[in-house]
């Protein structure tokens, strides 16, 4: 299995290489794009060159793009869908830096750009992408949406995409093509948010006042995503505007909000604060009955950076989110969710981009019961410290490749109860080390042929500072303590992606794409929906890593100068050491036994055809 895994990482980098070896010498045009208005990097960019349409690149998630061009004069074309598309003529006779700024259409000035020209907004990007099952929506099109007592909700509006099922009324938990609410990677400035949701799952911790983009990947993710079996919901948070100050705000029938965003120093940094809060205790307080209780959540979303210099700049952001829902002094619970992420982006070269990540994350949640001088508690966290570092590197025109690697050190605290009515069971942490390797190529083969294809190593260690049971159909058949720090158990498992797209004529594409995906953090429920005291645990001596391999197959067609979309795509997802319960399993709190006991292993399967029709201007 290793030699196997070796070979197929050393083929992934002999095709990069060999491209850059052999190819003609060129030179760089690369730069970042920008929103003309507010200084926020774009997203996805699509630059291209006029004279030869298949020379053409798409700008990281960074807004950082390189094209590689012989000496010559050439017309670039840089669109974004809504923004004003133009062109620019430059002569390339060593490497050129070329920044853009894009104009929104709503705009009606015009830039001053001279050799800028207006033109068609690119439409046609569902049938040039390899990327299979993504859909990516902007925060223009989730405003235009109905929503729920006047509160725009990003996990409301996924659920209206084919094959993501929502878990029930009441509840932000999702399923995607018949996957556990729990194996949903979901991603906060590229922090894992372990519970998204608010008054018990009516609203999502997400506050898109505070947000730039959202996008959702069913299952075929590249190799720089790993960790969860179902899909990757990845939101990243605006920059601020760092050209004027801004406040915006809103008050609903449930809650409030208020943003701030500004220049610290005009076009060179910026920040943004972002805070909501419901006030239905404000109005309890008014009654008889329930003045003494509590209902309430509170979102705060704060992002500042700094630009060192042309070639590097600082991110720092933040998210600081809890419920609180309490009757008098009887009983009281409160949960929530803290999240940072230190980012430092830097242009190495004009073909190489680098992305270094700290990120914190925390989940936890408090319950208390106090009766007639009886008094109960309960608490649980789960808290991640990460180290991500990603490269981009634009090899060439055919090329884009990305490679890094991630670490996460986990710590998870099992539910621990504690009180003067039941026995006290305080329950140790339990640590485990989890890291991974990747590289991914975006390959442009022909004019008509994309394919997306790499790998993943992924390494879970369980480390010690406990005991692990080993059981068989809830059988103990061993035990082992580990000493803190002294490693036990590790899992390695390969994770290949690949996904082709092949373009048929101008109007429309067929796709196929296989990629593995592995799981080690597991959430154990008794109820479908989800509970803020549901339990996560890691893969141990008797837990292990889930598996998933999903095959698809789709076709794209487009209509009425792509003004019209219809997208279908079938799958099948085959899966391995699925977690179930024991008939009666209790895994609660109302025990101290080792929730292990109770659990049992299997495979499943899923399956479907998803339709999906766009009407995307007008």
């Amino acid at each position: 299995m290793h030699i196997s895994s070796l070979k197929i990482a050393t083929s992934i980098a002999a095709i990069c290489f060999s491209t850059a070896v052999f190819s003609q010498e060129n030179f760089s045009v690369s730069g970042t794009i920008k929103d003309q208005k507010n200084g926020e990097l774009l997203i996805g960019v699509i630059v291209k060159i006029a004279e030869n349409p298949s020379i053409s690149v798409v700008a990281n998630e960074y807004g950082f793009y390189s094209l590689s061009l012989p000496k010559g004069s050439y017309t670039v074309i840089i669109s974004n869908p809504g923004f004003k598309d133009f062109q620019q003529n430059i002569i390339v006779e060593n490497d050129l830096k070329q920044n853009i700024q894009l104009e929104q259409q709503s705009e009606e000035k015009t830039s001053n750009i001279d050799e800028v020209v207006i033109v068609a907004a690119k439409k046609d990007k569902n049938l040039s992408s390899a990327q299979m099952g993504t859909e990516t929506l902007s925060i223009k099109q989730i405003d235009k949406l109905p929503v729920l007592f006047g509160e725009k909700d990003v996990m409301k509006t996924i659920q209206l995409l084919p094959g993501i099922k929502s878990n029930g009324e009441g509840s932000s938990g999702f399923s995607v093509r018949g996957g556990a609410t729990d194996q949903n990677l979901i991603l906060l400035d590229e922090a894992a948010v372990y519970n998204a949701s608010h008054l018990l799952g009516f609203f999502s911790t997400f506050n898109s006042d505070a947000l730039k983009d959202v996008s959702i990947i069913k299952g075929n993710s590249p190799a720089q995503y790993g960790g969860r079996l179902s899909s990757v919901l990845d939101v990243k948070m605006k920059d601020g505007n760092n050209k004027d100050y801004n406040v915006n705000g809103g008050i609903g029938l449930i809650s409030s909000r208020l943003s701030v965003e500004g220049p610290i120093q005009k076009e060179k940094s910026s920040f943004i604060v972002s805070g909501r809060r419901t006030y239905a205790d404000v109005f309890l307080k008014a009654t008889d009955d329930f003045k003494d209780s509590k209902l309430y959540f509170y979102d705060l979303n704060l992002k500042a950076n700094y630009q060192i210099n042309e070639n590097n700049r600082l991110y720092l952001s933040g998210y600081f989110g809890r419920d609180v829902l309490g009757l008098g002094d009887t009983f009281s619970t409160d949960w929530g969710n803290t999240t940072a992420t230190l980012r430092w982006n830097s242009i190495i070269s004009s073909k190489l981009f680098s992305n270094t990540s700290f990120i914190y994350s925390n989940y936890n949640y408090n319950v208390s019961l106090s009766s007639n001088n009886n008094t109960f508690g309960l608490d649980s966290t789960i808290e991640d410290w990460n180290l991500k570092q990603d490269f981009s590197w634009f090899v060439g025109n055919k090329h884009s490749v990305k490679f890094g690697l991630q670490s996460i050190y986990h710590t998870i605290t099992p539910s621990s109860a504690s009180g003067t009515s039941v026995s006290s069971f305080p329950r140790n942490p339990r640590y485990s080390w989890e890291n991974a390797l990747y590289i991914n190529d975006d390959f442009k083969a022909t004019e008509k042929l994309t394919i997306n294809y790499g790998a993943r190593l992924a390494m879970f260690s369980v480390l010690g500072g406990d005991t692990f049971n080993t059981y068989e159909n809830g059988t103990i058949i061993g035990s082992e303590f580990l000493e803190k720090g002294k490693f036990g158990k590790t899992y390695v498992n390969l994770e290949p992606r690949i996904t082709a797209n092949y373009r048929i004529n101008e109007v429309s594409s067929v796709k196929g794409g296989y990629s593995r995906n592995t799981q080690n953090l597991h959430l154990l429920s008794n109820s479908g929906s989800g509970n803020p005291t549901d339990q996560w645990i890691g893969s141990s001596y008797t837990v292990k890593p889930e598996i998933a391999d999903q095959i698809s197959a789709g076709y794209s067609r487009n209509f009425n100068n792509n003004n019209y979309e219809v997208n279908a795509e079938i799958y099948y997802k085959s899966m391995q050491n699925q977690i179930d319960y024991k008939n009666g399993a209790q895994i609660s709190f109302d025990t101290a036994a080792d929730v292990e006991s109770e659990l049992l292993f299997g495979k499943g399967r899923a399956y479907g055809l998803e339709l999906i029709a766009k009407k995307k201007s007008g």
